[in-house]
């Protein structure tokens, strides 16, 4: 499923517009985007929960060369699933 997808079945159950439902939607989008890079948790009640975490910089290597490679530190957004979503995706 697409965001045109959630956008048009929005529309259908809402008899409102395509466009007004698309902007609600990449607003709310934006907005999630902007918590996370601000670092902030977001929780959306029983669908999930959002969260940055910190992978921690390691030292890899190149499987072609075998050289050893440090891997620098960087961050990962991480989703845990809220009871309603997994007891409706596990049937």
């Amino acid at each position: 499923m697409t965001k045109k997808d959630i956008v048009i079945k929005i529309a259908e159950d809402t008899e409102l517009k395509q466009i007004d439902v698309k902007r609600v939607v990449q607003r709310t989008l934006d907005h999630i985007v902007g918590a996370l890079s601000r670092l902030e948790t977001v929780e959306l009640r029983n669908f999930g929960i959002f969260k940055v975490k910190s992978r921690k910089s390691r030292v890899g290597r190149n499987p072609k060369t075998g050289v050893t490679v440090p891997i620098p530190e960087k961050r990962i957004v991480s989703f845990k699933p809220g009871m309603v979503m997994k007891k409706r995706v596990m049937k």
